[in-house]
């Protein structure tokens, strides 16, 4: 996955200087322990375009993005935690690396190779993102690094086989890279020792005008994806690609996000809102990076493009959040704050 970040217009271009660095850096710090008494690390990235990443290694989790808006004025951007205690206590997922199956499994079972899988049940009666300790809950170790063209971190796990119920020693390991132009880029790469079943995402939450700055229903969003995937009362796929043309899900135009997220539809009453995959247009096996969305905020002149190889996206808008999720500097996180 790359995200890039950029603000419409010069970000105080003569000023750049005096307040960003001139090269990619990275530095690692003690954050705490677990209750296990593992030592958990936040490495920050910096690079001179005026992005700032804060990367814990609790979950492979980022807890902070400091970017420039159009008049060069830094917010961070992403939902999350000053202290490792809060994330401790329990989040929704903010800003981890999910795994080993980010999403939905029905009844928490799956069948491979004439084999039968069984999971913890914890949505529902369904299973999600990776059970009841995934990888957001686990500490990994971590590389920090830099040179002339990104600063970064690697960030590696080994889950043994039968963890979770997932069949396999699986060694994984993510990258986080920061680079000179502040482009962020996320790299995945598993290895396992049975045939089992994958799919690593990061669980990011954006708000472009700031985290602490209210919902992103006027953010303008365009996905590159012509279907979408249908998905029945528990938020589990059917099996249909449907259309996005004549549904609230026509993103192919950028669109106000919240224009018609309240609309009389089935899909969206099911999720509360956007909660559903995109079949990003132009996937091929084994291709390379290819558009997936591009989110703009007005108000600040933020704008993130993302990129990936992968068939699907994501898109979810912060529908289950009610106030009740505490971040940084006390802010309550409400409905569709990220």
């Amino acid at each position: 996955i790359l995200v890039m970040l950029a603000a419409f217009g010069a970000a105080c271009a003569g000023e750049r200087g005096d307040r960003f660095p001139e090269r990619p850096g990275a530095e690692s710090r003690p954050f705490g322990h677990t209750p296990g008494r593992d030592s958990v690390k936040l490495i920050t990235l910096r690079s001179p375009s005026g992005i700032e990443l804060d990367v814990m290694t609790y979950g492979g989790t980022v807890t902070r993005l400091l970017a420039p808006d159009r008049h060069g004025e830094t917010a961070d951007i992403v939902l999350g935690h000053e202290w490792l205690e809060s994330y401790l206590a329990g989040t929704p997922y903010f800003g981890a690396i999910v795994g080993r199956y980010g999403n939905r499994i029905a009844g928490g079972r799956f069948s491979l190779d004439d084999s039968e899988y069984e999971l913890a049940v914890n949505n529902g009666p369904n299973h999600l993102h990776g059970g009841l300790v995934g990888f957001d809950k686990v500490v990994w170790q971590a590389e920090p690094y830099e040179n002339e063209a990104e600063s970064g971190v690697v960030l590696t796990y080994v889950s043994a086989d039968g963890d979770e119920g997932y069949p396999g020693e699986l060694s994984v390991s993510v990258t986080y890279a920061l680079t000179a132009s502040g482009d962020l880029r996320i790299d995945y790469e598993a290895v396992t020792t049975r045939p089992t079943v994958v799919n690593l995402t990061h669980h990011g939450y954006w708000n472009l005008a700031g985290h602490g700055a209210g919902d992103i229903v006027e953010h303008e969003l365009q996905i590159h994806a012509d279907r979408f995937t249908v998905v029945d009362e528990t938020l589990i796929p059917t099996g249909e690609l449907r259309p996005v043309e004549g549904t609230p899900f026509d993103f192919r135009q950028s669109e106000v996000i919240g224009s018609r997220i309240d609309a009389d539809d089935e899909q969206l009453a099911f999720g509360g809102g956007y909660d559903h995959n995109f079949v990003v247009v132009g996937w091929t096996e084994g291709g390379g990076l290819r558009p997936a969305a591009v989110l703009h905020d007005p108000a600040s002149g933020r704008t993130m493009e993302v990129l990936t190889t992968e068939p699907g996206m994501q898109f979810y808008s912060g529908n289950f959040l009610d106030g009740s999720d505490f971040g940084k500097g006390g802010v309550a996180y409400g409905h569709r704050t990220g």
